[in-house]
């Protein structure tokens, strides 16, 4: 190894200060590149160059443990540590499969806020903030998808859609469903991940038409969809779980009557003061005393 460092750098320092650093000879290095390779050197060559063929010939698509073997079938003697060292030696490897990185759409690449909700549940008025998120409910007939729009300031369900899909018409519906009932507003920040049906062009064309402010949740952050999770959770414990639901019309009714009938106008909510949204979106009595 010493003597194949001072060839290899006799172009760059003196024979003779690289053998005195390295505690050799300058006589020994010249007998050395005199003497004919050994037996073994003579064999490390002649694998080098079967390996360097056979990684051409099965298109650089093999690793040591297949092109091991694919040198065996040629007659070939080899190990495959031996070949995994040659393939290093020679900077040669296998194709490797190019990680995949989910295509980012136009939509969202063009409409990418430069806030996000950041885990501000609160809001001063109705109307201003709307999480949206999908969950996937169970029947005896297949799973069924339900999307929802919340409104943060009185945690009420404004907008809600059912489908066998999970599509980008499931979330334009409950979308739609809440524009009609809240009466159309403007500038409301509609917030959910960066799913495909979220990040679709139709659906924020959707939302550019009802002059919508988009919010994404951060890449990798699920805690911005934590009101719509929690609602989710709620319907799933306090409904679906204790049900068994035959097809989608049974499990859509059963929704309508949970959310329109009793978790919007009966059921009471603890971040409300334990009152329902209905109750805490209805102008308060006048409590002052006319004297």
């Amino acid at each position: 190894m010493k003597f194949a460092f001072v060839h290899d750098h006799r172009d760059t320092w003196p024979v003779s200060v690289m053998c005195r650093v390295l505690g050799v000879t300058a006589a020994g290095y010249y007998a050395h590149r005199k003497r004919p390779p050994s037996a073994r050197a003579v064999r490390r060559a002649t694998l080098a160059a079967a390996v360097r063929t056979t990684v051409v010939e099965c298109r650089q698509v093999y690793g040591s443990p297949r092109l091991t073997r694919a040198l065996h079938a040629r007659g070939v003697r080899c190990g495959e540590n031996t070949v995994a060292n040659l393939l290093k030696a020679l900077n040669l490897s296998a194709v490797r499969r190019r990680r995949m990185r989910p295509p980012q759409s136009q939509a969202l690449a063009a409409a990418e806020p430069p806030h996000v909700l950041n885990c501000e549940f609160t809001a001063t008025k109705s109307n201003t903030k709307w999480p949206s998120d999908i969950t996937y409910l169970w029947t005896t007939a297949g799973w069924v998808y339900l999307a929802v729009m919340i409104d943060l300031f009185s945690r009420r369900v404004v907008g809600w859609a059912m489908s066998r899909s999970p599509d980008t018409e499931l979330v334009s519906r409950a979308f739609g469903h809440a524009l009609v009932r809240r009466g159309r507003p403007e500038s409301v920040l509609v917030h959910s991940d960066r799913g495909c049906q979220y990040t679709s062009a139709d659906y924020q064309q959707r939302l550019s038409s009802a002059e919508a402010v988009v919010r994404f949740s951060r890449k990798g952050n699920c805690w911005d969809n934590a009101p719509t999770e929690s609602f989710f959770a709620s319907l799933k414990k306090e409904l679906w779980y204790r049900r068994s639901f035959a097809a989608e019309p049974d499990a859509e009714r059963a929704v309508f009557e949970d959310i329109e009938v009793f978790y919007n106008r009966e059921r009471l909510h603890s971040s409300l003061g334990y009152v329902s949204p209905a109750t805490f979106e209805s102008p308060q009595p006048d409590q002052t005393v006319n004297k």
